[in-house]
């Protein structure tokens, strides 16, 4: 399916051929990420470095397994930026999670202490991961996940809250870089029409948009004029807060 796409794309313009390469990784894989990084490497000539890296992969419906969600969600993004990062430009170089509303909707509904962690701009990867830990060890279980002040224990909505709270931690580490997370809004791909399936309802019934308009934040991030790291966009482009929704077309947020 990769090269089936890298023909289509090289088809549209033929002078693309020498700037796409393939490249298989399993985020879920330590592996799997650091062979592709040293694929990538071995096509970068002396002096030079990536621009940008998105990290695009993600799984959820209707998967609930936690463990198996952060794997992709959380802890593939952090295996992805750790094998990576050092391909990037030095001094402004771009990184971009591709996150999910569900991220700060989990947030809303924790306990004032939780979202005081998962919207520390000093929070600690040592203190996200105690979190993760605490969320594997309630087991799926809906009353001790309220007993812990984590809302409703989603497992997609704690992947991606992390996965916003673990950009808060590499803007700070990096502050050389352009780092912020994303959503790019409910979109028709294979992780979201099981949702339509599931209601018998056809996906654009269901409100999703197409992948094409499903790259606007992203875009922005990566090439528009982006100067702040650490935030988090909505799908129109605009910065949106970690630990409520924003819908798309209202007002950006301009607090903390």
């Amino acid at each position: 399916r990769g090269e089936a796409a890298a023909r289509r794309l090289i088809s549209v313009n033929p002078g693309w051929k020498n700037r796409i390469q393939v490249v298989p990784m399993d985020v879920a894989d330590s592996a799997s990420v650091k062979a592709a990084a040293e694929q990538v490497r071995g096509t970068l000539n002396s002096g030079e470095a990536l621009y940008g890296l998105v990290n695009n992969a993600g799984m959820g419906y209707p998967h609930s397994d936690l463990q198996e969600t952060l794997e992709v969600n959380t802890y593939g993004i952090k295996r992805v930026v750790e094998s990576f990062l050092p391909l990037l430009e030095p001094q402004g170089g771009r990184l971009v999670n591709i996150t999910s509303a569900a991220g700060p909707n989990f947030v809303e509904g924790c306990s004032a202490e939780v979202q005081g962690l998962l919207v520390d701009p000093h929070i600690t990867w040592e203190q996200l991961e105690a979190f993760l830990q605490k969320c594997l060890s309630a087991n799926g279980d809906t009353a001790v996940f309220n007993n812990f002040g984590m809302g409703d224990g989603s497992s997609y909505g704690i992947s991606k809250a992390a996965a916003n709270a673990y950009t808060l931690i590499l803007a700070r580490e990096h502050p050389h870089l352009v780092i912020n997370a994303c959503t790019p809004g409910f979109i028709e791909t294979e992780l979201t029409r099981p949702i339509a399936k599931r209601y018998g309802k056809t996906p654009a019934e269901m409100g999703m948009k197409s992948p094409a308009e499903g790259t606007i934040s992203t875009m922005h991030l990566l090439f528009g004029d982006v100067e702040q790291s650490g935030h988090y966009f909505g799908s129109d482009g605009l910065r949106s807060p970690m630990h409520c929704y924003r819908a798309p077309g209202t007002p950006a947020y301009a607090g903390s």
